[in-house]
């Protein structure tokens, strides 16, 4: 049966280009957005795309979010992906569990004269970590978490021995978004939560978060 539309894959496939190169001229315009909504192109569209030129946008093969955290300062994987969440970087992968990314873009990005600043606010804080750094208890901070003022974007796997049944679960948070708390939640006493005792009850256990909205 003669195909009618296709997805980006599809289109790479038809096209005989990598699919990294054709979600890069798509990033960058060089393909259109699709002509079949909510995310195809139809057969028409994709046999006038110019292959060659696809090709031509990305002239080396994509590399890893592993390698271009490597290129970056030698950063993590977690801070690459908060730079695709800014849009500083493009994900070429389909596959959720890793990223990949045009070469250039990645050069474009270490030469940034405020490189070391975005990898400072985007540096991962574990919950440990973050209360340690607002100054508080683990509780405290965990109270922040269920309140919403604090959000995880990424969570990693620690694994205790061998055997993944001792697995769990662990929320990272970048460092901007934990200094952040303080300024956007004037309405604490900060100076009398950071002196709270251990074992004494936590200020922030009687609030209740916000409804979402409507």
């Amino acid at each position: 049966m003669r195909r009618t539309e296709y997805d980006a894959g599809q289109a790479a496939k038809r096209l005989k280009v990598p699919a990294a190169a054709f979600r890069w001229a798509r990033h960058t315009g060089l393909i259109p957005a699709p002509d079949v909504p909510p995310s195809h192109w139809s057969r028409a569209a994709v046999e006038a795309l110019d292959a060659d030129a696809i090709r031509a946008a990305m002239p080396t093969p994509p590399i890893s979010g592993g390698a271009a955290a490597d290129q970056i300062a030698n950063v993590t994987a977690f801070v690459v992906r908060r730079f695709v969440d800014r849009g500083l970087l493009a994900d070429l992968s389909a596959n959720p569990d890793g990223t990949l990314h045009h070469p250039g873009q990645v050069a474009e990005v270490c030469r940034r004269e405020d490189l070391a600043d975005l990898v400072a606010v985007d540096t991962p804080l574990g919950p440990e970590q973050a209360a340690a750094r607002l100054g508080v208890r683990r509780v405290e901070f965990d109270h922040m978490v269920r309140l919403g003022w604090v959000r995880s974007p990424q969570s990693i796997e620690v694994r205790f021995g061998t055997s993944r049944a001792g697995a769990v679960d662990v929320a990272l948070y970048t460092t901007a978004s934990v200094d952040a708390v303080p300024a956007e939640h004037p309405e604490v006493d900060w100076e009398q939560l950071r002196a709270v005792e251990k074992g004494r009850r936590s200020p922030l256990a009687s609030l209740r978060s916000a409804p979402a909205p409507a």
